[in-house]
């Protein structure tokens, strides 16, 4: 049998943003720590990103998270807390006891799926302990199509994802 789910597992969710406290989702969210206990729109932890108390805004170069719809139904898809009653149960969502995966949003669309996908998000995921890094969209061609800056950021996260403390 697997388990369900392990919160030392971070998985950076790369879309729309998602939609950090919604009830199927607050129990597993990822947290920076850092920003919690600090002043607002200040970058209390030193990471160089405000107010990122739930992820990376790609497209505002900050933690303001605008929540989107396909964001959110990927991290219900990922980690949706199982067995609460509440809409969905997630893959690695953990049976309600605090067990699930932690999700970090990396808001790399507008919460309407517009704007140019930004490689900064995934830099910051692996910078941040994310070592999984889900990613529900895509080009029309393969890999070698992606643009330059966003196959860098890829690798970057592939080489340096889980490395830090």
């Amino acid at each position: 049998m697997y388990g369900a789910g392990d919160p030392s597992v971070v998985v950076a969710v790369m879309d729309m943003g998602i939609q950090y406290d919604h009830p199927d989702l607050v129990a597993n969210m990822w947290v920076n720590e850092g920003e919690l206990n600090g002043e607002p729109n200040k970058d209390n932890d030193g990471n160089g990103i405000k107010n990122d108390i739930y992820g990376y805004n790609g497209l505002t170069r900050d933690g303001n998270i605008e929540p989107g719809s396909h964001g959110t139904h990927v991290a219900g898809t990922v980690a949706a807390t199982n067995n609460n009653g509440i809409g969905v149960s997630g893959v690695a969502g953990g049976t309600g006891n605090g067990d699930g995966v932690r999700i970090m949003t990396c808001a790399i669309y507008d919460y309407m799926g517009y704007g140019t996908a930004t490689p900064t998000g995934y830099v910051y995921a692996a910078d941040n302990g994310a070592v999984i890094s889900q990613n529900s969209w895509g080009y029309s061609q393969m890999y070698s199509a992606i643009p330059e800056d966003m196959a860098v950021a890829m690798d970057y996260f592939i080489d340096n994802a889980g490395i830090g403390p």
